[in-house]
């Protein structure tokens, strides 16, 4: 159902990648969209049918941006979405977890959106009615977790845990909860994955092999505009699932997990990214 949560959107990690096509996506289907990123673009984007993509500047990681941008965008529109794109990634062995690298992580993926939620969420629940919705981008890797991205792998089943207990707490007000996990996506995002490793590291070697073969598969992977349409579709129901996998692969993967012993899991992931 079109605008069952009103037309007005609120995105973090609006400028790039998920996020983006997702703005695009919401905005050429009529959406007022207020995409907030660290970077915002300089310009109003109109699009046909009355859509708009508003630029927000907003740090996720900050109390003060993230205050100041809730207080610009409530005094505009009374937003009834509210979706997280914002996200990083890091490479490292688990072993070494360079503290400031993994701090910034948690910060962006997870903290990044409690903060952002303590600030929107009591307009959504005040709103009442069923008439507000949060979506969360999580990723198969909270499932899977992959080697030499254990922290990335944790930073987004924390946010799975999280949105499962915020799903039940906002369920009496209306507000409803959901995670979208894609797989490979192909975004800047793998770009900008920052390597955490020092070259005379004991892991250095297989460390840069399994990321390697990961990025190859992210680049060939599923385009942003996918996973926008999963979140739009989500966005059009009154009750959305707990949880949306992207691609019918990554569903089958997700079956697997269940059906499958853990040595099993672990034999498939090492063959996948170890060799």
């Amino acid at each position: 159902m079109k605008y069952l949560y009103g037309r007005n959107v609120f995105i973090t990690g609006g400028s790039s990648g998920i996020g983006l096509a997702t703005a695009e996506l919401f905005a050429a289907n009529g959406y007022i969209v207020y995409a907030g990123s660290r970077h915002p673009a300089a310009e109003v984007r109109s699009f046909p049918g009355g859509g708009e993509i508003r630029p927000v500047m907003i740090d996720v990681c900050d109390d003060e941006s993230v205050e100041k941008a809730a207080e610009t965008v409530l005094a505009q529109a009374d937003i009834g979405i509210v979706i997280h794109c914002a996200g990083i990634g890091i490479a490292c062995s688990g072993e070494e977890s360079p503290p400031d690298a993994v701090a910034a992580l948690f910060e962006t993926n997870f903290t990044g959106v409690l903060r952002v939620n303590s600030r929107f969420l009591p307009h959504l629940r005040r709103r009442g009615g069923g008439r507000g919705v949060c979506i969360m981008i999580g990723s198969v890797a909270s499932v899977y977790a992959i080697p030499f991205q254990s922290h990335y792998s944790a930073s987004k089943a924390a946010v799975d845990s999280y949105s499962r207990a915020l799903r039940m707490e906002l369920r009496d007000f209306g507000v409803r909860v959901s995670v979208i996990n894609p797989g490979d996506t192909a975004t800047g995002f793998t770009g900008a994955r920052r390597y955490e490793i020092d070259e005379d590291s004991p892991y250095y070697n297989a460390c840069r092999a399994a990321v390697a073969k990961m990025e190859k598969d992210e680049r060939s992977g599923r385009p942003p505009s996918s996973v926008a349409r999963e979140i739009l579709k989500l966005c059009e129901r009154s009750n959305p699932p707990v949880h949306k996998v992207v691609g019918a692969d990554y569903k089958l993967l997700v079956f697997l997990r269940r059906l499958l012993p853990g040595a099993a899991i672990e034999f498939i992931l090492r063959k996948m990214y170890l060799g």
